[in-house]
């Protein structure tokens, strides 16, 4: 009796072990909210290309977002500051549309998330989104790897599988920080399986009421040599009016 009172013992703590640890969903919700404050915010982002270790090209682009009222998903206001020949252009995404708007010509024409905006970086890249929205996570397993600050680190390993139609890539194997649930590196996919690019999140740092990676490294899925690295700073919380989330109103958007 003493031996089956302990086996059921055990059986109830691997059974209460099993419910308490957190799911993929649970991880990939928590990695979101890391690199996204959950309130409107703005930043600024700068894009920079490199080949060969050579910088080619450069921009920078101040990014407006926030929650949209159903589905809890981001939408993005994006608007070009440099190069000058750029300034006042505007980028928009909502919910699945995306719309380019060039003040000269006071015309909007639809986007697609996967177009390249500059070097590595797609059009999708530099909107904020909410993973967990737009893909079904499931768990992969746990491995140690290296992340973009050359450190080892314990990392759940996730495999997301797009959810939702008109998202920006097929597929994600994405790597977690087990102590503190960190995005560290991701890898993204085509609907062919082919790698695209592989990202690491670094530099994480305080802002808006959490340490968020100010840094991301994406690297061409085929030459690793053609590299562009994406810095957030200037973050900001933001009183953004829901209005400025309509393609009617980019003609009228003032910028700051």
């Amino acid at each position: 009796m003493g031996y089956l009172r302990l086996f059921a013992a055990s059986l109830l703590l691997v059974h209460g072990w099993l419910h308490a640890a957190p799911s993929a969903e649970d991880i990939l919700v928590a990695s979101d909210a890391i690199r996204n404050p959950g309130r409107p915010f703005a930043v600024t982002v700068t894009l920079t290309e490199f080949l060969n270790g050579k910088q080619v090209d450069t921009s920078t682009l101040r990014s407006y977002s926030r929650t949209q009222q159903d589905g809890g998903q981001f939408s993005s206001l994006i608007q070009f500051v440099l190069p000058a020949r750029d300034a006042g252009k505007l980028m928009l995404k909502n919910g699945n549309d995306m719309w380019f708007y060039d003040p000269t010509s006071k015309a909007s024409v639809r986007l697609s998330p996967q177009q390249r905006l500059l070097g590595q970086a797609s059009n999708g890249d530099v909107t904020t989104v909410n993973l967990a929205k737009d893909y079904k996570a499931t768990f992969a397993g746990e491995e140690e790897i290296t992340d973009g600050e050359r450190k080892k680190r314990r990392a759940h390993k996730l495999s997301l599988v797009a959810d939702s139609p008109g998202v920006t890539y097929a597929s994600i194997e994405m790597w977690v920080d087990a102590d503190n649930n960190r995005p560290l590196k991701a890898r993204f996919f085509a609907e062919s399986a082919r790698l695209l690019k592989t990202v690491y999140y670094r530099r994480f740092q305080p802002q808006l009421g959490a340490d968020r990676p100010t840094e991301s490294v994406i690297i061409d899925g085929l030459n690793p040599q053609a590299v562009t690295l994406m810095r957030f700073s200037d973050y900001s919380a933001r009183n953004i009016p829901e209005a400025w989330m309509q393609r009617d109103y980019l003609p009228r958007f003032q910028p700051e």
